[in-house]
């Protein structure tokens, strides 16, 4: 059972990467590439590269990240490796066969589709980087850095894209395209921030109820939490309760108030965002 369990969380992490790396490449091809707008990391390269040759943006991805392949098998582990290789392959293919559909952009207004394609660009970072893997380039950096010091992945991308979107000025001579080549990195950075923090954000439930023996051995068995009971006394009552206490991911909660409301819909309970939470199946301390 446990194995059939762990392939289906590989299945699932491998499913969730490929759609991430879909929606990256359908954002550049669709919006930004064709709207002559660049953005950062490998994909801006193989788009300077593109306006300045013609050769296909998927080929140029392709092999600069073949390098970077073998920093990420040392640094960041054999896993990793795998993931960044399939990501690398993948993302390619998407460049390329995108590319073939949209040789005009879906919306010409140079504004919007700036904004549009770096949420898109952002969104699917953060996303393949909850599943722990990379899309090459600067997000490797960006993983090693985090790795070693608590600095956000999106900082750390912005601050490397800075340099690669500055350098196009040099081969375009064109305000214009660098304005607005900030404008993609700047969106696409708070997009990754965003959606690694919603991912990591964690809650503190408290659980008042006259069956917590019973919730507690359901928040156990099915969602792999510890819980915490805690010895309480009613003031208007004069009665002792037992309180119980469970620290879950934000998007585990909704299966914590099913439990409850299966158990007890009378129950009394209390939910607060906490800023940190370290320690077995949470964040590292650093």
């Amino acid at each position: 059972m446990a194995k059939k369990q762990t392939v289906f969380q590989h299945i699932k992490s491998y499913v969730i990467i490929t759609f991430g790396l879909f929606v990256m490449a359908f954002g550049w091809t669709a919006f930004l590439i064709p709207n002559e707008l660049l953005g950062g990391g490998v994909s801006g390269i193989a788009t300077l590269i593109y306006w300045s040759t013609g050769l296909s943006t998927g080929v140029t991805i392709l092999a600069v990240n073949a390098v970077l392949v073998l920093i990420a098998l040392r640094v960041l582990g054999f896993g990793f490796g795998i993931k960044t290789i399939y990501s690398i392959l993948v993302l390619s293919f998407f460049f390329s066969m995108l590319q073939l559909y949209f040789p005009e952009p879906l919306v010409k207004d140079k504004f919007l589709s700036a904004i549009v394609g770096g949420i898109l660009g952002g969104a699917s970072v953060g996303l393949i980087f909850t599943q722990g893997g990379s899309t090459g380039g600067t997000d490797i950096v960006a993983m090693i850095v985090n790795k070693y010091r608590n600095i956000s992945p999106g900082k750390i991308i912005l601050f490397v894209d800075v340099f690669i979107i500055s350098s196009s000025y040099l081969i375009l001579q064109s305000i214009e395209t660098l304005v607005y080549g900030f404008v993609v990195m700047g969106v696409a950075s708070y997009t990754i921030d965003l959606v690694l923090t919603g991912n990591k954000q964690s809650v503190q439930v408290f659980i008042f109820s006259r069956n917590a023996n019973i919730i507690a051995d359901r928040i156990g068995n099915e969602t792999g939490r510890g819980v915490t009971f805690i010895k309480g006394k009613g003031w208007y009552t004069k009665t002792e309760h037992d309180i119980l206490m469970v620290i879950v991911k934000k998007m585990e909660s909704h299966q914590l108030f099913r439990i409850v409301r299966e158990e007890d819909p009378e129950a009394f309970v209390s939910l607060n965002t906490v800023m940190g939470v370290y320690g077995k199946g949470f964040d590292i301390i650093r």
